[in-house]
């Protein structure tokens, strides 16, 4: 188990969309870097998509559907990044010492 028997949310979600976790003492296991990799790659997605916002809101002549499609893609992003950082404020939660 993670210390103090913490989970891992992990950046996918399951059938439904329930939330995976992962329990394990071993952070570099494959399951912990496959996790850290697309945490990574959905970050790097969310700062494509923020950038390219702003451009978009910049251009006075931008369409409907372009804003449509733009606002689809950031809330697919800030759901992602949501999920990277709950998990990561859980992991340094667990690994923090506690002081009495």
């Amino acid at each position: 188990m993670t210390a103090r028997n913490e989970l891992r949310l992990l950046p996918w979600s399951g059938p439904e969309g329930k939330p995976c976790y992962l329990s394990t003492d071993d952070r570099r296991g494959y399951m912990s870097r496959l996790a850290d990799n697309i945490e990574a790659v959905q970050l790097g997605t969310a700062a494509e998509l923020l950038e390219q916002a702003s451009e978009t809101l910049d251009d006075q002549d931008g369409d409907r559907e372009e804003m449509r499609w733009l606002a689809k893609e950031l809330t697919g992003a800030l759901r992602d990044v949501l999920r990277v950082a709950t998990s990561r404020g859980h992991l340094l939660e667990a690994s923090e010492p506690h002081s009495i």
